[in-house]
């Protein structure tokens, strides 16, 4: 491209912080250009195989950090798209919380109070159902009746799934492909496109500068939709109003790129990266105890052998989700169900008396797949992750045609970190080994580290400029026209799944860009409404992606 576009707002990422607005800006009169550095698939073009070059490695990053592995969306949608659409409000204590910093976090103006209307509008919109016994599939009717026989409580989660639509298959974190998961192809873009919006897949934006103007130029590349490492076209677009939604782990990076044509950025750019405290345990199921102790079976004479049956986490227990528990103390655990790939390789064998995730008990255990009991912990970290140095291009170095990269993330967990897994780790244990219903071990670190699915906090919102990037109206600090709306300016671990709360704060952060955006000569205004939602997700227009 010879010459540069321009626009009104131009929008990096099409996940929940991108998308929400992208709609909003655009049904307000604004020219809207979203570039998302994934493809664009839709419901029909979605795989249930783990073939290269299928949607699993498609659209799909995961990011190879120094003690920290992130793996997230990489797609029209962004993580609304490989999620498992698990939509619970952070608990009221998480806005209290003054993690390593000695005190509050969060913005004086931002409360779980002042947070729930936003909440509600996005609940609406998905829309955001709570799921009955009924609807809960095996493993976590069996979760819930371990919770039960050892004295905890158990409660089926709220989501973003319609379940009369769902066939139960399993597949949905490679995207859905019966349009049953309520993902942002489904609301929110066809919306924002409804108004004008543009969306360009396979942009990666490598950098920002500044205009005389006082606007920005988003310096590009075309990626090539097989082979991630190879970039075709570049291109610039200026914009008056930049707003970056690129996720946790490539938000800082452009940021960060971006220093010597911006200027010095804020010190909270890059640092206190925060892994929402996560962390996975896998129970090896004794299908006997499970029809003697718990008293359950299924089908055929099966007591479960369920495992691949099922959606994401559909039951948790939220017993020390308790706001008088010291920090660090609080922790929710969820059902879950992680496709193989990574999870099998992961998994460690319980008592094992060689290696405990390679080899032949490893092999003896894959046999035993079918028994597997996923735990997901979400607990209370030390916002320690800094981003170092970034790479050439993108936020990582791509080690493969598709998915894989090697990060510049540092993470080294404190004793505040491990103590939520370990208390985590032990309560998965008395729940689910309680009078020997099965044996239990969590995922290795040896392998890729930590690991996350909900990485946030790597430009995060506050009123300290010292401990965070932005302002609370997400407005990245002496770089006036810049906001981010994405994981990366949730302030901390929230202990439960965090797309509500990100999707809540980038509704919340609208009205004021769009002030913003009036302040700098665009002809928008805030209308407020919620999207209507689509019957099937939008397919990519027949576009020359440069």
């Amino acid at each position: 491209m010879s010459s540069t576009e321009r626009t009104d707002v131009l929008v990096i990422g099409s996940g929940f912080g991108g998308a929400i607005a992208a709609y909003h800006l655009a049904a307000g009169g604004a020219k809207v250009v979203v570039l998302e550095r994934g493809p664009w698939l839709s419901a029909q073009e979605f795989d249930q195989d783990f073939e290269l070059g299928k949607s699993f490695t498609r659209i799909f990053d995961f990011t190879l950090g120094d003690g920290m592995s992130l793996l997230g969306g990489n797609c029209v949608g962004g993580g609304s798209v490989v999620y498992f659409a698990t939509m619970p409000r952070a608990p009221r204590f998480v806005f209290e919380r003054h993690g390593s910093i000695g005190r509050r976090m969060w913005p004086a103006a931002i409360t779980r109070d002042t947070l729930d209307p936003w909440y509600d509008r996005v609940s609406e919109a998905l829309p955001v159902t709570k799921t009955s016994w009924d609807e809960v599939p095996y493993a976590g009717g069996l979760f819930a009746a371990a919770c039960d026989h050892a004295g905890r409580t158990a409660n089926p989660v709220p989501s973003a799934v319609d379940v009369s639509m769902c066939t139960n298959c399993n597949w949905m974190m490679a995207g859905c492909k019966f349009d049953a998961k309520r993902s942002l192809l489904l609301n929110y873009l066809p919306a924002a496109i409804s108004h004008g919006a543009e969306i360009r897949p396979l942009h990666e934006v490598q950098y920002l500068s500044r205009n005389d103007d006082g606007g920005y130029r988003v310096h590009y590349s075309t990626v090539d939709e097989l082979d991630y490492r190879v970039h075709h076209e570049h291109g610039t677009i200026d914009a008056k109003i930049v707003i970056l939604a690129a996720g946790a782990g490539a938000t800082p990076v452009i940021l960060q790129r971006s220093e010597e044509t911006l200027g010095t950025m804020p010190h909270a750019v890059g640092r206190y990266f925060s892994g929402n405290g996560e962390r996975l345990n896998t129970a090896i199921i004794d299908e006997d105890k499970v029809r003697d102790v718990l008293g359950l079976s299924r089908e055929n004479g099966l007591a479960y052998a369920a495992n691949q049956v099922g959606r994401g986490p559909v039951v948790a227990t939220w017993d020390h989700l308790d706001g008088n528990l010291p920090e660090f103390d609080r922790f929710s655990l969820e059902q879950l169900y992680f496709p193989p790939g990574l999870g099998t390789i992961l998994a460690q064998v319980p008592d094992a008396v060689g290696p405990s995730w390679f080899g032949v008990e490893k092999k003896e255990l894959m046999r035993q797949w079918p028994s597997w009991l996923t735990i997901f912990t979400m607990s209370e970290d030390d916002n320690e992750g800094v981003f170092g140095p970034p790479p050439p291009t993108g936020n990582a170095n791509r080690i493969s045609q598709q998915m894989l990269g090697q990060g510049a993330l540092q993470y080294r967990p404190t004793a505040n970190t491990r103590r939520g897994w370990d208390l985590s780790d032990a309560e998965v244990k008395a729940i689910l080994e309680k009078d020997g219903l099965s044996r239990v071990m969590p995922w290795t670190n040896e392998v890729v580290g930590a690991y996350t699915v909900h990485p946030l906090a790597s430009c995060r919102i506050g009123d300290d400029p010292e401990t965070s990037a932005l302002d609370d109206r997400h407005e990245l600090r002496n770089h006036p026209g810049i906001f981010v709306t994405d994981g990366s300016a949730v302030p901390g671990a929230l202990t439960v799944n965090p797309a509500l709360t990100i999707a809540a704060l980038a509704e919340r952060a609208m009205p004021g860009i769009v002030r913003a955006a009036q302040e700098r000569g665009v002809p928008v205004t805030y209308v407020g409404a919620l999207p209507e939602s689509a019957s099937a997700s939008v397919r990519a227009p027949s576009l020359d992606l440069v």
